[in-house]
């Protein structure tokens, strides 16, 4: 199985909005093989609390923009490790000191890993 068109759609907006918090490291893992409630994990570093806290508030908005509403988040006051459950997208954003911890990525090394299309930055000027 496969993430689905839904899914992807998602992980767009969401990686841009983080992107756009300046949300690092971003890696979205398909886990539709062995997850059959969420089709995408996108896993995503900020560099605070504050950063986290950003991240997470500006892809709950630009998602629901989109009309993809959250099911639900956990993490948002301790600003160290956000979860945002979008059903067929679950966003991790972590603080850099847990994404080391935690390492996702490794738990779910058998999955294969998705490339993200990210928006050109301008240059400075």
């Amino acid at each position: 199985m496969t993430a689905s068109a839904h899914a992807l759609e998602f992980l767009q907006v969401a990686a841009a909005a983080a992107d756009s918090k300046a949300g690092e490291d971003l890696v979205a893992i398909d886990v539709s093989n062995p997850l059959p409630l969420t089709d995408i994990f996108l896993i995503v570093t900020g560099r605070s609390e504050r950063n986290v806290v950003a991240i997470a508030g500006e892809i709950e908005d630009k998602m629901t923009e989109a009309g993809h509403k959250p099911l639900r988040r956990e993490g948002r006051a301790e600003g160290r490790w956000v979860l945002v459950d979008f059903g067929d997208l679950v966003v991790h954003i972590f603080h850099e000191e847990e994404r080391v911890y935690y390492s996702l990525e490794r738990l779910w090394k058998d999955c294969p890993v998705i490339p993200i299309a990210l928006p050109a930055h301008k240059a400075a000027e």
